[in-house]
């Protein structure tokens, strides 16, 4: 594991409580960071991934849908409160809507909606946290870091919506950077297919196509995201308003 010293500093991961968010947790922790954890209210799973980190730090529960208008900024805000500052905005949660990839050529799958669900969560809530944070983050003189995906740099994702949405927060992290200088950093990361709980009902083939077209032959792991998350947030002093693709060379 790779670590970096992040002792005094605070961090908010949005989706946290599993796949990427939990790892880059887990990593952060590591490197003596305090984080607030943000996953949906009632999300059981998520709520003993928290109490799994206890021993490696010191973690905080921040329950919150990142979707919703009100509860999104709400969740930040009593997050900040809890921390003490901030230092650190990764919005890492997401939504694909459906368990599995949609046909592209399936326009009727694509209704109001699903694209309601995948822009409300995927672009509008990594805004929405951003711009609640931003005061903090300027005086941190802190960084944010998103996930976004290759499907919105022009690989084939899980739907027309879910790329759509990635390409949008592509766009956005630029956008936001420029908005924030110079105080704040903004990146984001674009993961190629990674093993997750996300996909863990996707087709077999299609998982096995993807692994035999990069270069490293091989699926990313969450932990290999949660890297480069550290890189972003931690370090790159100098980089800002960039999307680091994450694909293992997928060609």
């Amino acid at each position: 594991m790779i670590t970096s010293d992040l002792s005094g500093k605070t961090a908010l991961i949005t989706g946290g409580g599993s796949g990427i968010g939990r790892a880059t947790a887990e990593l952060f922790l590591a490197s003596g960071a305090t984080v607030a954890v943000n996953h949906l209210p009632g999300d059981e799973g998520a709520a003993a991934a928290i109490e799994a980190m206890r021993s490696a730090g010191n973690v905080i529960s921040a329950p919150g849908d990142v979707s919703d208008a009100a509860l999104g900024p709400a969740m930040v805000r009593a997050a900040i409160d809890a921390l003490g500052g901030l230092d650190i905005l990764i919005n890492n949660a997401g939504t694909a809507v459906s368990p599995v990839p949609i046909d592209f050529k399936d326009l009727d799958a694509m209704t109001d909606e699903f694209w309601a669900a995948t822009i409300n969560t995927n672009l509008l809530g990594a805004f929405r946290c951003t711009r609640e944070a931003a005061p903090e983050l300027k005086a941190a003189r802190g960084a944010v870091v998103s996930t976004a995906s290759v499907a919105g740099l022009g690989l084939r994702g899980s739907s027309i919506a879910y790329g759509a949405s990635k390409a949008a927060l592509i766009n956005l992290t630029n956008s936001l950077a420029r908005a924030l200088a110079p105080e704040v950093r903004v990146n984001a990361v674009a993961p190629g297919l990674v093993e997750s709980p996300w996909t863990s009902q996707w087709p077999a083939e299609r998982m096995q196509k993807t692994k035999e077209s990069t270069l490293l032959e091989r699926l990313a792991q969450p932990a290999d995201i949660a890297e480069a998350m550290l890189f972003l947030a931690a370090g790159a002093s100098y980089i800002t308003g960039q999307t680091l693709v994450v694909n293992g060379g997928q060609a």
